[in-house]
């Protein structure tokens, strides 16, 4: 309750809240688009927008770091939800299967530029360390909410209009998000360190790279998308067509998934205050690591069974919760506060960078090999990223750690080396 006294903040998790649930009621109302104008080829229509999902995040999020402190920010993020808003209410408007591409890439774009910037806010708004790993976690059960509750909510809403109207009213909800935008108290970026727009472009991704603990995290980013992809893409079909499921019942495991997460979430900043990030994120390596081989395994037995699939379902949002939880914390103890904007758009690129390249072996591979072959391509890929992890990120990393180009090797910002220090 501390944290929401924060007014701006207060403000700004609200716009965050109706964007999440809008882009989830789109989701929903996609598919039906797509199969209104696609019909059998529905999934494949789906599939490549959801390709150029991640090119786009993985493509604009560097580029929106370069420039984010050219403009002001709080103008910024209004002006994203207007232009998300617009597409979306294009969205029922179209009559060929490649308006849809375009309009989503439109979409994404503005999403994958929203994103990075909305986070790199926060910490410029809750200064207090213990309160801004609580906003932290506050921005993680807002999505897990989110994928919980939209598929209700659209379920709801659509017993009362059609799938059209649904488009309009979570374009609306893009609008009331940049109202709520528009009323906070955004301090404009700090210059950046870098002229050029390429060098800004790259920086985030180049302190990934020399920086230990942010080369942990991009081992991590492989280990979260391949147990990830396991419940965004298999769990429709899995329960369809192997537990002979509905679509409720499609739902409800997900929920399993999307409940493990929440709870972990709630209870994680005071574990965070006592326990080192990293002790915390390498256990959720290998909770993931545990659940995909166990997914695998159970497959591969044709021991398929509702509630062995639901535990490790929970399992999995578990140790998702566990590593994505503490992320944010760990990329802002690593560098100045003037490049907290681009090393959290790096790491929002390459988190999708690894959901690219799982994307297509929870899909692709699935349905031509069958669920054995894929997950357990994906329990080897979780478990080279949790290995990768324990490789490139040292267990004591306080000392010669090299951070933003403006910080002097071996030494952290001095507000932020209490920090390092829990960090690590």
């Amino acid at each position: 309750m501390r944290l929401f006294a924060i007014r701006d903040y207060r403000h700004l998790f609200g716009a965050q809240v109706i964007a999440l649930f809008g882009t989830g009621l789109t989701t929903v109302a996609l598919g039906l688009l797509a199969y209104d104008l696609a019909g059998p080829r529905a999934g494949t229509v789906l599939g490549t927008a959801l390709t150029i999902k991640m090119v786009m995040y993985v493509v604009i999020a560097p580029l929106a770091a370069a420039y984010i402190d050219r403009f002001p920010r709080r103008a910024l993020l209004v002006g994203l939800d207007v232009i998300r808003g617009a597409v979306v209410l294009a969205l029922p408007l179209v009559s060929e299967v490649w308006h849809i591409y375009v309009l989503i890439g439109l979409l994404q774009a503005g999403s994958a530029a929203f994103t990075p910037t909305f986070q790199a806010v926060i910490p410029d708004i809750v200064t207090d360390e213990s309160d801004y790993t609580r906003a932290l976690s506050a921005s993680q059960v807002a999505s897990t909410m989110e994928s919980l509750l939209s598929p209700v909510l659209a379920a709801v809403a659509l017993t009362f209009m059609t799938f059209d109207r649904l488009f309009l009213g979570t374009s609306a909800g893009f609008l009331v998000s940049a109202l709520l935008v528009l009323s906070t108290r955004i301090p404009d970026a700090r210059p950046s360190t870098h002229t050029k727009a390429w060098d800004k472009a790259a920086a985030g991704i180049r302190t990934f790279l020399r920086t230990p603990r942010l080369r942990g995290i991009m081992a991590l980013n492989l280990t979260v998308a391949a147990a990830g992809s396991i419940i965004v893409v298999n769990t429709v079909n899995y329960v369809r067509d192997v537990l002979g499921g509905s679509q409720s019942d499609v739902a409800w495991m997900l929920a399993a998934s999307g409940t493990g997460t929440l709870l972990v979430a709630l209870v994680l900043p005071r574990v965070l205050d006592r326990i080192a990030a990293r002790t915390v994120m390498m256990t959720g390596a290998g909770v993931l690591v545990g659940g995909t081989t166990a997914a695998a395994a159970l497959i591969a037995a044709g021991l398929t069974a509702w509630t062995g699939t639901a535990i490790i379902w929970t399992v999995i949002g578990i140790g998702m919760a566990l590593i994505i939880t503490p992320t944010g914390k760990v990329l802002r103890a690593s560098v100045s506060r003037n490049a907290i904007p681009e090393v959290f758009a790096a790491q929002f690129s390459l988190s999708h960078l690894a959901w690219l390249i799982t994307y297509p072996v929870a899909g692709w591979l699935g349905t031509s090999a069958g669920f054995t072959l894929a997950w357990s391509v994906l329990a080897i890929l979780a478990g080279a990223g949790a290995t990768g992890a324990l490789l490139l990120w040292p267990r004591h990393d306080g000392r010669g750690v090299t951070t933003a180009p403006a910080t002097p090797a071996g030494h952290a910002p001095s507000e932020d080396r209490s920090t390092l220090a829990k960090a690590a």
